[in-house]
């Protein structure tokens, strides 16, 4: 999830940052792996209930469950805007962003109403959290760097990125001197930040953010998440966001072969509920790995409580800048950039997408090129409305 957003940006291409589950667990002759919706979960028959393409129903039976279903956008009770603002926590999520991204600049090439071309060249970025914010430095730079060149009846470099944040700050979970030069690093690429200053509405014609009616043909959800539904199908205690409350081993209730990790789960330490991050999802799964091979091995043994290393927390602001926190350090700018590019390139999962990636960024920096500037639609899929035949309240 990390790299999502270069793929919706055209830095990557999805097969180079994630790979077939079948592929990963090849090895493991003992492992099968079943494409499916889980549609429930029977704790007292020891089985979860999956839907697969056929449309039927498997039951699947258990003597551990690992619950590990993350997250999804959440629009804080406006599921309307939904339709008009795309967010990004899948690889379809990303192929879509991507598609709406460069067609908008696609569609601007030929608008002839420069009132309507203004608008397409808006983009609007709702939430200033690392995704936010590493969207918003990729769009100008590709705006800015990689098609400045490629048209001829616009000029790229034009394009308006606006990044609403409601809070005081971008990247609130870090701390307040990184946000700050986080903040002047995005403004010195042309991004407009508006802070303070939730989003009131969202429609076809863009936003409406401190009364202010700011018109956009593409605006991206990067604000809010909520669980999937884990708590309904084990009928488990929850915080009020959803999340399942986890015991210290990582299961749930009474239930001593259930663990919930990841975004899904609710756990404290010191007194502090652990953030939703990758590292604590990679942490946690090798964790429950641990307890449920010493009981297939020892039978019910009394396991150490799970604790969190906090390994920092990490956000790109475009080419060469980036802001790092590693306990006391805090760092800002070209070194903390490679730190962030290695590790995001050891995450990978296999050896080939390292390498596929490592020489894809080497390729993009000395270029100031992207490698996957393709629009790929499904065939028969609707068309873009056209900007003239928009009508808005204002009678434009």
């Amino acid at each position: 999830q990390p790299l999502l957003y270069q793929v919706a940006t055209a830095v990557l291409t999805p097969g180079q940052i994630a790979a077939p589950i079948r592929q990963v667990l090849g090895s493991q002759e003992n492992a099968s792996v079943i494409m499916g919706e889980v549609t429930g979960v029977d704790t007292g028959r020891q089985e979860v209930i999956v839907r697969t393409a056929d449309r039927d129903d498997h039951h699947i039976g258990f003597d551990s469950l690992v619950v590990a279903t993350g997250v999804q956008h959440s629009y804080f009770g406006r599921d309307d805007f939904a339709k008009y603002a795309p967010g990004l926590k899948s690889m379809a999520d990303a192929t879509d962003v991507r598609n709406k991204v460069l067609q908008a600049f696609e569609t601007a090439e030929v608008e002839t109403n420069e009132r309507h071309r203004d608008e397409l060249l808006t983009f609007v970025l709702v939430g200033g959290g690392p995704t936010g914010v590493e969207m918003a430095g990729a769009i100008a730079e590709l705006a800015n760097l990689t098609m400045r060149k490629d048209f001829r009846r616009i000029d790229p470099r034009r394009a308006r990125i606006v990044l609403v944040e409601a809070g005081p700050r971008v990247l609130s979970a870090f701390e307040e001197s990184l946000s700050l030069k986080a903040q002047a690093r995005l403004r010195s690429k042309g991004v407009e930040l508006r802070l303070g200053q939730p989003v009131e509405h969202i429609d076809a014609e863009g936003v409406i953010v401190g009364g202010e009616r700011i018109f956009s043909r593409t605006v991206i959800w990067t604000a809010g998440v909520t669980p999937s539904p884990v708590a309904q199908w084990l009928d488990a205690p929850t915080d009020r966001l959803g999340r399942v409350r986890v015991n210290g081993d990582l299961t749930v209730g009474g239930m001593a072969n259930v663990f919930v990790i990841g975004d899904v789960a609710y756990y404290e330490q010191n007194g502090r509920p652990v953030p939703g991050v990758a590292p604590v999802a990679i942490q946690q799964g090798k964790y429950v790995g641990g307890v449920i091979a010493a009981r297939a091995k020892r039978g019910p043994v009394a396991m150490p409580v799970f604790r969190y290393n906090d390994k920092g927390a990490m956000a790109v602001v475009g080419r060469n800048y980036a802001v790092m926190q590693f306990r006391r350090w805090k760092i800002a700018g070209y070194l903390a950039w490679l730190v962030w590019s290695g590790v995001h390139v050891l995450f990978l999962a296999l050896p080939n997408l390292r390498v596929s990636v490592f020489l894809q960024w080497i390729w993009s920096y000395l270029s100031k090129q992207r490698g996957s500037r393709l629009i790929v639609t499904p065939h028969g899929a609707a068309k873009a409305e056209p900007v003239g035949a928009l009508t808005s309240p204002e009678g434009r």
